[in-house]
């Protein structure tokens, strides 16, 4: 194998693949990416057996091949090498990869090329699904809900983000049973087909930064079975779905609730992120209804306490509840502009956040008890 290529398009593939790569396997070959050349088309390949991503690499071919580099050395030496053109070849006999660039020369041992496992490709068969959605659409949905999706490993269903398409209506929902986001997109046009699975958070955030960099208007889906392949542009991203049965989220909705306040969600979003800075330790933040006021305060012991009221129409009965900071900057956040809807019960059950302009996204948090 032997390729030519310039050090910024093999930077910034590089930089799109390793982040695939394996950190933690066994099998020395999953740390690496693996550069295939073959006619006129060079693609590197990572995987960490979880999610898979193939993304093509800008380069003349001088002699076809197959090898797997260590992704994290490979990405910190092109880093640091000279601007311009760069050559990599397969040098079998010392079992290395010879890498070229203005006066700097490496060389650097390959990893087992039979160790690195086939990726999958888009399904061609007529009993495989295959959609085709806006892409705009389907990476803004993720960013809407993907905070909401779980990181603890062992409640594998919560790590992922439950993706529905069927007609004009695209949702995805995430919880890690403290939250629930939910965000349905009206597509413009009718989907032929669809579907629903659920994904891993992990793969569909590294193909929302996937398709920002790729800028194709359109992303395929394509499923097997266990199995789901995205592809846009020339890149193409698979993952394993996630067994087992996501919650009903619908169940998780209260029907009703005592309060229903419209609030500009910028104040509110900026009084928040000012008065958490005061929530450490573990501590909640306060919000105070009363009467055409709501309160925002925190205290932590041995660090201080904060408080800035704010005019929201609240009538009835004063009652205070506490949430998780984080938690409720990340759903204030996630709601892009104008008011928010506030829907609350009372300080032992759930609020609800919705999105004033009708945007069809939802966002369920959980109270924390407080100490009087």
């Amino acid at each position: 194998m032997k390729i030519a290529t310039t050090t910024q398009a093999l930077l910034a593939q590089l930089q799109t693949a390793s982040r695939v790569a394996s950190t933690r396997s066994a099998v020395q070959a999953l740390s690496g990416v693996q550069l295939d050349a073959a006619g006129t088309t060079v693609e590197l390949r990572a995987t960490d057996m979880e999610i898979g991503l193939r993304v093509p690499l800008e380069a003349e071919v001088e002699r076809d091949g197959t090898v797997v580099l260590p992704a994290r050395l490979m990405l910190d030496i092109v880093r640091q090498l000279p601007g311009g053109p760069v050559s990599l070849e397969l040098r079998a006999a010392e079992q290395d990869v010879e890498v070229v660039a203005g006066p700097s020369r490496f060389h650097v041992r390959t990893l087992r090329t039979d160790d690195f496992p086939p990726l999958p490709a888009m399904p061609e068969s007529a009993t495989d699904k295959v959609v085709a959605l806006p892409a705009a659409a389907f990476v803004e949905t993720i960013a809407k809900v993907a905070r909401s999706a779980s990181r603890d490993e062992t409640r594998p269903i919560l790590t992922g983000i439950l993706v529905s398409v069927s007609g004009t209506e695209l949702r995805m929902v995430a919880t890690d049973s403290y939250r629930l986001s939910v965000k349905e997109t009206t597509l413009e046009h009718a989907i032929d087909g669809g579907f629903e699975a659920n994904v891993p958070a992990r793969a569909l955030q590294e193909l929302e930064r996937v398709v920002s960099a790729a800028e194709d208007p359109e992303i395929r889906i394509g499923m097997r079975e266990n199995q789901v392949v995205f592809e846009t542009g020339a890149v193409t991203l698979s993952s394993r779905l996630i067994d087992g049965q996501f919650p009903n989220y619908r169940q998780l909705l209260p029907e009703t609730y005592d309060h229903e306040l419209h609030v500009p969600g910028d104040e509110l979003a900026g009084v928040v992120r000012r008065i958490s800075l005061m929530a450490q330790k573990n501590a909640p933040l306060r919000l105070s209804f009363t009467e055409g006021e709501l309160t925002v305060s925190a205290q932590t012991p041995d660090v201080g306490e904060a408080s800035e009221p704010l005019p929201v129409p609240f009538a009835g009965e004063p009652f205070e509840i506490g949430f998780n900071p984080d938690f409720l900057k990340d759903g204030l956040d996630s709601v892009d502009s104008g008011d928010v809807v506030l829907k609350l019960i009372s300080p032992l059950r759930p609020g609800l956040i919705e999105a004033g302009d009708g945007s069809g996204f939802l966002y369920l948090i959980m109270p924390i008890r407080l100490n009087v």
